[in-house]
C-alpha cells in the first residue's frame, strides 16, 4: 500500500487557526488545494487513516489538542514540528508567551508522546538585540522547560526572501538594534556549537533545516523535517525515500502534499516567507 504523505502545513498554522476546517475534512475524506501559483488551478488530496500519514507544522497547538485525540481514536499516524523561539515582540508580535507556548507543548507531547513532537528553534535571526547571548540563554531556558517532551530540535540561519527582506529592513530602520545580521562563520559559529551542546545536555539530538550553511563543524547535522527514517521509527512503516523535488535544493524532505494556503497566517512573523501580506491574511 502506498502511504500519502501530507503536510499541515508549510504554507500556514492550520493547528493554530485553521484546525476546525481540518477536522471538518478529515470527516468528510478529503481536501481541495489550490496550486499557489495559480488559485484557478484545484486539485483533490484524499484524507484516511490507513493511507494518510500527516505532518503537522505550529506554533501554538493549544486550540487543536482536543483534534490530536480525535485523530488518534480513528487511527492517523502524525506527528508535530513545533515552533518554539521566543523572539521579542518585533520580531514575533503574535506569538504565544512562552509559558503558554511550553505548557500547549508539554500538554501535546502528554497526548501522543515526545518522540512525535520535534521542536523547531527556528529561524534563528541575528541582530544587535537579538544576538549570540540571547539566542544562547534563550534556547538553554527554553530547552530546560521542554526536557522530556521531546526528543529532537531542529534549527537554521534566517532566509531573507524577498517579501522578508523588506519587513526585515523596515523594521532596521524604525529600531537599529533590530537590524538584520547575516550569518557569518567566523562570528556566529561558536553560537550553533553551544546550541548543540545545550541540545545534548538536554537529551536532544540537534539538526538543521534546509540550510545552505554547512553547519555540521558545530555539530549540527543536516536534518529531515519529513523524515523517511523518523516515519519508520515512529510507526514502523516505509515510505518513499525520493527527495520532495518541490523544496529548495538544501531540503532534506521526502515528498509529500502540502494542503494550507500562503496569506492566511495570522502570526505576523516578520520573517515569514509565507505571507506577502498581513492585512491580507
Amino acid at each position: 500500500m502506498t502511504i500519502r504523505l501530507i503536510s499541515v502545513s508549510r504554507r500556514t498554522d492550520i493547528p493554530a487557526f485553521y484546525g476546525r476546517w481540518f477536522m471538518n475534512r478529515v470527516r468528510a475524506g478529503f481536501c481541495a488545494v489550490p496550486n499557489p501559483f495559480n488559485s484557478k488551478q484545484i486539485s483533490r488530496v484524499e484524507i484516511n487513516p490507513t493511507e494518510t500519514l500527516i505532518v503537522f507544522w505550529t506554533r501554538w497547538a493549544a486550540p487543536f489538542l482536543g483534534a490530536t485525540d480525535e485523530l488518534q481514536r480513528l487511527g492517523y499516524r502524525f506527528y508535530f514540528h513545533y515552533t518554539l523561539v521566543n523572539n521579542p515582540t518585533e520580531i514575533d508580535p503574535k506569538s504565544p508567551s512562552l509559558d503558554q507556548a511550553i505548557t500547549a507543548f508539554r500538554q501535546l507531547a502528554d497526548r501522543i508522546g515526545p518522540d512525535r513532537v520535534v521542536w523547531r528553534y527556528d529561524p534563528i535571526l541575528l541582530s544587535d538585540r537579538t544576538n549570540q547571548d540571547f539566542h544562547l540563554e534563550n534556547f538553554s531556558r527554553i530547552a530546560k522547560g521542554l526536557e522530556g517532551a521531546t526528543r529532537r530540535v531542529v534549527v537554521s540561519i534566517v532566509d531573507p526572501y524577498d517579501k522578508a527582506a523588506r519587513r526585515l529592513t523596515r523594521l532596521g530602520e524604525a529600531r537599529p538594534e533590530f537590524r538584520y545580521r547575516i550569518y557569518k562563520p567566523e562570528r556566529d559559529e561558536a553560537l550553533l556549537r553551544q546550541l548543540a551542546q545545550v541540545a545534548g545536555d538536554h537529551g536532544l539530538e540537534i539538526q538543521s533545516c534546509a540550510e545552505e550553511i554547512d553547519l555540521a563543524a558545530a555539530g549540527v547535522e543536516p536534518g529531515k523535517c519529513i523524515d523517511d527514517r523518523l516515519i519508520r521509527q515512529l510507526f514502523g512503516i516505509d515510505v518513499s525515500h525520493k527527495k520532495d523535488k518541490g523544496q529548495r535544493s538544501a531540503c532534506g524532505c521526502i515528498e509529500s502534499r502540502d494542503i494550507g494556503m500562503y496569506d492566511s497566517c495570522l502570526f505576523g512573523c516578520t520573517y515569514c516567507y509565507a505571507t506577502r501580506s498581513f492585512d491580507m491574511a
